[in-house]
């Protein structure tokens, strides 16, 4: 229990960010820098879901790896965006959920199109 605690305690330090590393406004976006889904939902996935700290493409880290995670989810015929909004439960590794929770606080926060771009990054990566 207290090494769940103290997971779950690295997890919320590492996914906080000081407000002098966001960007002021946004950029207009021309047409060529406009983002696949799969590029925006990787650097949503590195950036400010921090999903990175937990996941890896291919190991297991604290959570599951992200190839694990889109077979699984192709296999269930399972909806990742439902997961990400809280809206169904886990699937994957139903005991790490506990942990993360904080992570999926963020996520809820996240657009339709932020959540379609991570879904689309992860499935990039079925082998």
């Amino acid at each position: 229990m207290k090494q769940l605690a103290l997971i779950a305690i690295a997890i919320l330090a590492f996914s906080c960010k000081k407000e002098s590393e966001e960007p002021f406004g946004k950029p207009a976006e021309t047409a060529a820098e406009v983002q696949t889904p799969e590029a925006l939902g990787k650097e949503i996935f590195e950036g400010k879901g921090n999903c990175v700290a937990c996941h890896q493409v291919d190991q297991k880290v604290i959570g599951s790896s992200i190839q694990g995670i889109a077979k699984i989810y192709k296999d269930k015929n399972g909806n990742i965006v439902t997961f990400l909004k809280g809206d169904s439960e886990a699937i994957v590794d139903p005991a790490q959920f506990p942990v993360m929770q904080a992570n999926l606080e963020i996520t809820k926060t996240f657009t339709d199109e932020e959540l379609k771009a991570v879904e689309a990054y992860i499935n990039s990566n079925i082998k």
